[in-house]
């Protein structure tokens, strides 16, 4: 994980082609496995919320408001990030990048938008940070190795 404020960013070797990974990040009853209940579409301008347990010492109301900003298939995916309630005014991206490696896939999630200044985007930053390597990049890793 990265140590700037603005940003959350984490490199996830996963053994796996990209195929399967991409699959894990565009279907949405995989990604309700390790991340949460959504409506996604792999389309780009599609809305969709995503539903999660709500953290009020972050301003988290539990809801996230997305849309896909841009998607290459097998290589990226990039959404929008924010409270659908507005607990607090944190509005991010959150980005997938995947490479091929070996028989595997290289992950890098960037989750990028934070303000250092802005106490409530630093306790998300902390929680976030902490949210994605200790508990949905395994998610993750279990959905991966459980999926046909």
């Amino acid at each position: 994980m990265s140590a700037t404020l603005t940003a959350i960013e984490l490199d996830e070797f996963l053994p796996h082609p990209p195929s399967k990974v991409w699959r894990a990040l565009t279907e949405p009853d995989l990604i309700a496995t390790w991340l949460m209940e959504n409506d996604f579409r792999p389309v780009v301008g599609h809305r969709y919320t995503m539903r999660g347990i709500p953290v009020p010492a972050a301003g988290f109301s539990g809801l996230v408001a997305s849309e896909v900003l841009e998607i290459d298939p097998e290589r990226l995916l990039r959404i929008s990030w924010r409270d659908a309630n507005a607990g607090n005014n944190l509005s991010s991206t959150v980005t997938w990048t995947l490479v091929p490696e070996g028989s595997g896939t290289r992950l890098f999630l960037a989750h990028e938008g934070f303000d250092p200044e802005e106490p409530s985007h630093v306790i998300a930053h902390r929680i976030m940070g902490g949210g994605w390597r200790g508990q949905i990049l395994p998610r993750l890793s279990e959905t991966l190795a459980q999926a046909t």
